[in-house]
């Protein structure tokens, strides 16, 4: 049961309240979390609110108290932000945050439990298993090409192709750098296509297209590296099949608020999800604002109705 302590507030009212944007981090993913958290308090504080800028470090709990933050705005990637570690200490803070609580983010992180619980509900992952470094490479049971990356990890960081066996040891021990959990997973051709969700209900579908046909760090986030197309080219039933699994998804994963699900599109028109973001990316190139753009929500009421699904998630 979820309590969102503000949902009887008034725009006026919560302008009144102390919004502290958790921002930066420990994760390898500190420099994205950065540009997101930036471009949110400049939105929050265009629309009136106060705001206040926090660089998390492992003094946040001293921070929280000292700038007295009535809620917080989650803006960090990866482990520490992302995975249910800073929404557990807010629970005990009880100061309500936006974004998804510790089940649906910490379920959300870990690929491995993410994709189970997928594979229970019958939605289509591609296949898969778990390795560790120490294992022996002649068990790994997905055949080339495979991608392989950390268990819990985002940005594509730790992420490889690999097109001929001997090069899954240089794989594991580069994705090994950031988990000791490493998924292999099948490599599925296709288009790559995301669904953005707010607060239960789906975005329109934004289509990507990596200039180096693999969707890496850079393509990710270095302007002019990919193109994105909004709606996405997709013949309209799987456009509504993509949205309608993407709700599936992220209700069976127990997510709140604003989260992307990641697809991948077949040749023969079948979807493969591969994972779902619970913190999106809101930076110039980030996919989430395209979609609300496409929907008509601009960036400063996006931001804006993702702080209203601010709550506490357990009472």
């Amino acid at each position: 049961m979820t309590r969102n302590v503000y949902a009887i507030l008034t725009k006026e009212m919560l302008r009144k309240k102390r919004i502290g944007v958790l921002m930066g981090g420990i994760s390898p993913e500190r420099e994205i979390s950065l540009k997101t958290g930036k471009a949110i308090a400049r939105a929050l504080a265009d629309k009136g609110y106060q705001t206040c800028a926090i660089d998390v470090d492992r003094t946040v709990v001293e921070r929280l108290v000292r700038e007295q933050i009535d809620i917080a705005f989650i803006a960090l990637h990866g482990p520490w932000g992302e995975d249910g570690t800073i929404q557990g200490l807010l629970e005990l803070m009880e100061i309500p945050y936006t974004g998804s609580g510790v089940l649906g983010s910490a379920l959300a992180m870990n690929k491995e439990a993410a994709k189970t619980i997928f594979s229970y509900h019958q939605l289509p992952t591609p296949r898969f298993q778990v390795f560790c470094l120490q294992d022996d490479v002649s068990k790994i049971t997905i055949p080339v090409p495979a991608v392989v990356k950390p268990v819990s990890g985002g940005s594509t960081i730790g992420t490889s192709v690999v097109r001929a066996d001997h090069e899954f040891k240089e794989a594991l021990e580069k994705a090994a750098e950031y988990d000791h959990a490493i998924l292999i997973e099948e490599y599925v051709e296709g288009s790559d296509i995301t669904v953005g969700i707010l607060d239960g209900e789906y975005l329109p579908v934004v289509e990507i297209v990596p200039k180096s046909g693999f969707y890496d760090y850079e393509s990710k986030y270095l302007p002019g590296k990919t193109e994105y197309i909004v709606p996405a080219r997709l013949p309209r039933e799987v456009a509504e099949k993509a949205q309608e699994m993407a709700v599936v998804a992220y209700r069976v994963l127990h997510c709140s608020g604003a989260a992307r699900v990641d697809f991948l599109v077949e040749r023969t028109g079948g979807l493969m999800i591969l994972e779902i973001n619970t913190v999106p990316g809101l930076t110039e190139t980030s996919l989430l604002p395209m979609a609300a753009a496409e929907a008509g929500i601009d960036f400063p009421t996006l931001v804006e109705r993702m702080l209203f699904s601010a709550q506490l998630h357990i009472t």
